[in-house]
């Protein structure tokens, strides 16, 4: 396959690869960089599983060349945590049993991220419209949507 040159950076840190021009992020992330957290669902881009922020905008790694990454900021999972501590939302998800699985998790956080970090004060029924397309076969959803709700309205008493 004809590999092509690839400056992306992950998780703040910079890299410099060669990847075959099929490749898609999500292998590029689980099997060449080992971050595992993002998941491979469906493939088809249906599930949400495999969801990671591009330049802090949600997007399905599993759709995703890598080469169309190059020169991007990527965040996965373990990106979110930041001086030992884990984001916010990771912590209301904790809080609000909005993990049961675990699954899922990893593609909600990014998503839910991604919403936070575009529209801080979102009510809930973008949040509902931010999550959708995320499946989860575990929760009645509920216990997600309060989790990001929780961090939504903690932004919004910083007005």
């Amino acid at each position: 396959m004809n590999k092509q040159p690839l400056e992306i950076t992950i998780n703040g840190e910079s890299c410099s690869l060669a990847v075959d021009s099929n490749r898609t992020l999500l292998e590029l992330l689980r099997e060449d960089l080992d971050l595992t957290g993002t998941k491979e669902g469906c493939g088809e881009g249906v599930c949400g599983g495999c969801t990671v922020l591009m330049d802090g905008k949600p997007v399905r790694s599993c759709l995703t060349l890598a080469v169309e990454a190059s020169g991007t900021h990527i965040t996965t999972v373990e990106g979110l945590a930041q001086n030992g501590e884990i984001d916010p939302l990771q912590q209301s998800f904790i809080d609000h049993g909005a993990v049961q699985c675990g699954f899922c998790t990893s593609g909600m956080l990014m998503a839910a991220k991604g919403l936070a970090l575009n529209n801080p004060h979102a009510g809930k029924i973008e949040i509902i419209n931010a999550m959708s397309g995320h499946i989860c076969r575990c929760t009645g959803y509920t216990k997600i949507i309060e989790a990001v709700e929780a961090v939504v309205d903690r932004s919004k008493e910083k007005r």
